[in-house]
This record gives structure tokens, sequence and C-alpha cells, in this order.
């Protein structure tokens, strides 16, 4: 059995850090098939952006199903079965996109919690750790930073394995106990 093989598993780090590799490791580890749940939007007049998503595209095994799903993630979960193996990519973005959209971040990050705590299935979770770094300057930064701050709590307390990547290299600060 890989440590993707049950319950759930939070992958974070920083930015550039490895986090999407070391999570695309795990699941591709697992004898599950893998249902990979894309969470970035794609913007066109961004080339730069544009260029990170076909990247991340390429990446993926041909043979995983992806999901591109920039807020329902309670929704995917509940299509799902417990024979996939299901990695997010990732929570930060989802936040921010709910951010955008002007949904409650409260209210979603429950939704979310609850929905993880039903779903029967192995799960990989990408976020960010946000909190090392700059204080942003203005009050939307701030209160995303501190908002991903408490997801990523939320979540760890939750799950069963947490790996903090630094410099690509996985640290386990909280281990996984065998079923």
């Amino acid at each position: 059995m890989s440590l993707a093989d049950s319950g759930m598993t939070l992958v974070l780090g920083g930015a550039r850090s490895g986090k999407s590799a070391r999570a695309m490791h795990l699941a591709a580890a697992s004898d599950r098939p893998v249902v990979y749940v894309a969470t970035a939007r794609d913007h066109p007049d961004d080339e730069e952006w544009h260029a990170r998503i076909a990247r991340h595209r390429r990446e993926r095994p041909v043979d995983w199903i992806t999901i591109e799903e920039p807020l329902d993630l309670v929704g995917v979960l509940q299509r799902l079965g417990q024979e996939q193996l299901v990695l997010v990519d990732c929570l930060t973005l989802w936040l921010s996109n709910l951010m955008l959209e002007g949904l409650s971040i409260e209210r979603e990050t429950e939704r979310l919690l609850a929905g993880l705590a039903k779903f029967s299935g192995p799960s990989i979770l990408v976020s960010n750790e946000t909190g090392w770094g700059i204080v942003p300057d203005h009050a939307l930064g701030r209160a995303f930073r501190d908002a991903q701050g408490r997801l990523n709590q939320q979540l760890a307390a939750q799950a069963r394995r947490v790996e903090l990547i630094v410099a690509g290299i996985p640290v386990c600060i909280k281990p996984g106990r065998p079923s």
C-alpha cells in the first residue's frame, strides 16, 4: 500500500517548491485510477499563465482523468467513488477563485471540510504555505493570506498525512497511520 492509498494527504509548500510534482508522484505510485482536479482558471490574455496551465496539462499522465473545476470541489467529490484517487491542485487557487467571486470563504471552507470527511476514497490535496512570506500591504492580500492559513490548519487537522515540500524535498510533518 502506498502513502496515497488511504485517507487524505495534504501537500504544502511555498511557490515553486515542488508541491505539484510530489503530489503527482504520490498519485502515480498508487494502484488506483487518478482523477486530477485542476482549480486554475485560464486567462487567455495572460500568456505566462496560459503557458503554465498548458505545461501542467502536458505533465499529467494520459490515463488520468482531468476535471477542471475552479469553485465546486464538493460537487466533484460527490460524483466520485472510493476506487479513484482524487488529486486536487491546488487549494490556493480555489481559495482565490472564491474570493474573486465574492463567495463566503467560511461557508465554502466548512462545505469542503464536510465533503472531504464524507468522501470515502483517498485524496491528495495541494496547497501553498503563504504565511512565511512578506506581509501583504493591502487588506485583500492580508485577508487571503489569513484565510489560506486557516484553511491549511483545518485541512491538516483532518488529514491522515501532511507533507511540507522544501526545495523539492518532502518533509513529513504528520505521518499517516496504517488503516
